[in-house]
């Protein structure tokens, strides 16, 4: 079997399940299935979080629904591996605290930002279940009514929108994010943030309310596009759920 040496996927997996932050010595190899190999691709609904103050938002869709462009392996590995690892880390490490009767939401505005694994796992959590509510199976296109005009007014098109949203995202380098937002006066700004940060914590260099997100971790496109982060940002689109993205701007606009 030919083998990739996924090192920064591996170590992040450990790194997750380790509630204590212990600093990783060894070096994992996983074997990735040739093409002779037969694929058991498990189903979303399968994945349950360990009992606590949050769960996993159920995916709307199976593992396969986005291929070509998010292929079914990779969504298994980040919705059943990586997402489940930041859900039972944060009802961890807010266990038998205050936190645990705040929404997700005020966690990330209140929370001690020097606290690594809290912080970590609780962006970890929220930027997730946005990315992948964010995504659809034969969606793509453009965004219509109020979503489409505020984005004709904050970027002069859509097509502008579209370039600025991807040079953003490539000009990233390592784990991070591109996030759309709505600030407090309405309008749409694009912005980025490192780790699992994001723009509603108080570090965040522009702050405001998500209503889109791309996930650049490695773990989020390297099994199908490899080096290739480029293709995975120009396919995003070809998968991104508007109607969703209509609904975060409505809400929040009327906040």
């Amino acid at each position: 079997m030919k083998k990739v040496y996924y090192l920064i996927c591996c170590l992040s997996i450990l790194m997750l399940q380790s509630c204590n932050e212990k600093k990783l010595t060894e070096v994992v190899e996983v074997p990735l299935p040739s093409a002779k190999d037969k694929l058991s691709i498990g189903s979303p609904d399968d994945v349950v979080a360990d009992e606590g103050s949050f769960s996993i938002e159920k995916l709307p869709y199976k593992y396969e629904a986005l291929a070509p462009n998010i292929d079914a392996l990779t969504m298994e590995l980040h919705f059943s591996k990586f997402y489940l690892a930041h859900t039972n880390a944060l009802n961890r490490a807010i266990e038998n605290t205050e936190l645990e009767k705040l929404s997700i939401e005020e966690i990330l505005v209140k929370m001690d930002l020097n606290d690594a694994n809290l912080r970590n796992n609780a962006g970890g959590y929220y930027n997730h279940n946005l990315y992948f509510e964010s995504l659809a199976p034969k969606a793509g296109g453009a965004p219509k009514d109020t979503l489409a005009s505020a984005i004709n007014r904050d970027f002069g098109s859509f097509e502008g929108f579209k370039n600025q949203f991807s040079n953003e995202s490539k000009k990233q380098f390592g784990s991070a994010w591109t996030w759309l937002i709505v600030d407090k006066s309405g309008k749409l700004t694009i912005t980025s943030t490192n780790n699992q940060d994001n723009p509603l914590m108080t570090n965040a260099p522009v702050k405001g309310t998500p209503i889109l997100a791309i996930d650049l971790w490695e773990h989020a496109y390297y099994l199908n596009y490899q080096q290739k982060r480029k293709n995975y940002i120009d396919a995003f689109f070809n998968v991104v759920n508007w109607p969703k993205v209509q609904e975060r701007f409505e809400n929040a606009i009327a906040k």
